[in-house]
């Protein structure tokens, strides 16, 4: 059977309770992960898009304080931020060019993410995470 090829776009939606544990996984704070696809020596490929002024709650708390979002209406344990994962085959990116094909095309993923959630203001983060393979679309 031929394999085919697929991007799969994942957004989850959290609590404030999560920023720590979402922020020390995608800035790769954590010390260990028991995700065995993560390679921490690789770490140093991984891109930044758009990188994070302080935390992820100091980031988010200067949005409150700037009027830029609301928080006005939801009740105290409400989910308040979203995480986007674009998860694609490695292979894919091996057939089309490597490493430097993956960044062309995590970088249109971010612009697209950009315009999806109404402007580049509304996103603390953004990182291509090269040092994680996706084993499930690349087995």
């Amino acid at each position: 059977m031929t394999k085919i090829d697929r991007t799969v776009v994942r957004n989850k939606a959290y609590p404030r309770n999560n920023f720590s544990s979402r922020e020390r996984h995608n800035e790769r704070k954590n010390e260990v992960y028991s995700n065995p696809d993560i390679v921490q020596g690789r770490s140093h490929l991984n891109i930044r898009f758009k990188g994070c002024n302080g935390t992820y709650t100091q980031a988010y708390d200067q949005l409150l304080e700037e009027g830029t979002i609301s928080t006005r209406g939801l009740k105290p344990d409400a989910d308040i931020f979203a995480e986007m994962v674009f998860d694609v085959n490695t292979s894919y990116f091996e057939q089309h060019g490597g490493y430097e094909y993956a960044k062309d095309f995590f970088f249109e993923a971010y612009k697209m993410a950009v315009q999806e959630v109404g402007g580049e203001q509304f996103i603390l983060s953004a990182v291509m995470h090269a040092d994680e393979r996706n084993k499930s679309l690349s087995e």
